[in-house]
């Protein structure tokens, strides 16, 4: 039985988390792991874009594709960060940003009644920028440093879209 076509992007959103979750089979060193988390970002862009090709967006998938990107942060993150060397500021960096993150879903729920995961500009551009980032983080931290000046802004902007009810 062929799925309806406007099923197409949350069928590859949670193909997405079946790779986010295949990552973790692999050494991150490994041509494998390199190839699936490429797919996943290609994944991530590709759902999106033919969401709104086929007229085809809706607040489910918008959630399952938030939660697909979790799914793909998370997993990455349990397999590169053993590897990485990051340095504490960073590290201290990325815990503001999360505290920001909770503090939004903590006002979504005051002010919408539930989770908000807006799809701004800004965080299209932090996940983009991320995505090629993390490749580069075993020659350089300055690309990261980078992405979390970005996710800075793209947090607190998304706080404002949803303390002033534009989500």
């Amino acid at each position: 039985m062929r799925p309806k076509v406007a099923s197409i992007p949350n069928i590859i959103s949670a193909l997405r988390i079946l790779g986010a979750i295949c990552l973790l089979l692999f050494h991150p060193g490994s041509v494998a792991f390199w190839v699936v988390y490429g797919l996943c970002g290609i994944s991530d862009m590709l759902d999106g874009y033919l969401a709104r090709k086929l007229h085809a967006e809706s607040r489910t998938g918008a959630v399952l594709d938030s939660v697909a990107d979790i799914c793909f942060v998370a997993c990455c993150a349990i397999r590169l960060i053993p590897v990485m060397q990051i340095p504490t500021w960073l590290w201290i960096w990325a815990g503001i940003i999360v505290a920001i993150k909770i503090v939004n879903q903590v006002s979504a729920l005051a002010v919408c009644k539930r989770f908000c995961f807006p799809h701004t500009t800004a965080n299209k551009m932090t996940g983009l920028l991320l995505f090629l980032a993390v490749p580069t983080v075993f020659w350089s931290i300055i690309p990261l440093a980078v992405v979390a000046g970005i996710a800075t802004f793209a947090a607190i902007q998304e706080g404002h879209f949803i303390r002033t009810g534009r989500v």
